[in-house]
């Protein structure tokens, strides 16, 4: 399996547990139920979920106006492309 695959499914999973995290938080925000903190959507947005999360948040129109968080989020997908064109330079040398 080559390193841009391992990296491309790594992130799939990652965007479907994200969406999945922000379609819970949705609901447990609607029903004012115990909600997701913010660096848990964060973190799993940096570690490769932020396709998926952009995308669920978009859907679910959920965390689209808070600009603090939106902020927050550019930054976390900016680093995960960041360090994923830093490996497959490094590992494709």
């Amino acid at each position: 399996m080559t390193l841009a695959l391992i990296i491309a499914a790594e992130t799939f999973f990652a965007s479907v547990l994200t969406a999945v995290l922000y379609w819970m938080d949705k609901r447990a925000a609607r029903g004012n139920a115990r909600r997701i903190p913010e660096k848990t959507l964060l973190l799993a947005s940096v570690l490769g979920g932020w396709p998926g999360g952009y995308l669920a948040g978009q859907k679910l129109r959920h965390k689209t106006s808070k600009v603090s968080y939106r902020i927050q989020f550019a930054i976390a997908a900016v680093v995960h492309v960041f360090v994923v064109a830093a490996v497959l330079w490094w590992g494709l040398r």
